[in-house]
Parts: C-alpha cells; structure tokens; sequence
C-alpha cells in the first residue's frame, strides 16, 4: 500500500499515528491490522465514512453501536442485491454458451429479462 494512503487514513483518524524511531513510521499491530481492514472494506465498496464508522464498531473496550449495527445491516442488504445480480448474470452467460434462439426476442423472453414487456405483450392479445 503506497506511504500516501496511510497518511491519508492517519489524517482522517482511521488509522492512529505512528511513533518514530530514527526518523522512520513504526506503526503498532492495531495499526497494520486497521490498514489491512480498511483496504479490504475499499475493494468491497465500502465508503470511507462507512469505513469509519465500521472501525468504530470494532472498540475491545466498548459495545458496538447503532450506528454500526444500521450500517451492517445495510451493508448486508447491498450484498445480497450483489449476490443475486451475479445470479442472474451467471445464468444468463450459461445460457448464452447454449443459446439456440432464433431471434433476440425469443432469447429475451426466455430468459425473462422484461417481465413488463411480457405483461405488456399480453394485455394486448
């Protein structure tokens, strides 16, 4: 991780300042496994106002919050959206392997990508 990202995670207080030894940043272990969090949560989407209030969450010396608690449930909600939109979108690629429509439209219809058109359609017959 570049040195300038960990200075930026220091100034917005995410991660504690480090003491000096010789001139050199000696980060404690808090601090590296902060980072490390921090770097995970950033590839999962998570904001980084989301970051800080998840890092607060996470206190040996206190009970997790509401805010955290709404947070997590919220980020809970989003990866089950995630996880069924990489359902449908795996699905559709095995079917495309397979695929022996005829037209677009009898592939769109198969595979249900516009239940409203379907409803649409079918109010006109």
């Amino acid at each position: 991780m570049n040195a300038s990202a960990i200075r930026y995670y220091e100034k917005l207080n995410l991660v504690p300042a480090p003491y000096r030894a010789s001139g050199q940043r000696r980060y404690t272990d808090e601090a590296v496994y902060r980072v490390l969090l921090i770097r995970f949560a950033r590839r999962m989407d998570f904001s980084l106002e989301e970051i800080k209030i998840f890092l607060s969450g996470l206190n040996d010396k206190a009970p997790v919050g509401q805010r955290w608690r709404r947070l997590a449930h919220s980020k809970i909600k989003q990866v089950d959206e995630t996880v069924l939109r990489a359902q449908r979108l795996k699905s559709l690629l095995e079917h495309l392997l397979h695929c022996r429509c005829a037209s677009l439209r009898q592939c769109v219809d198969r595979l249900s990508l516009s239940p409203r058109l379907r409803l649409l359609r079918n109010a006109t017959k």
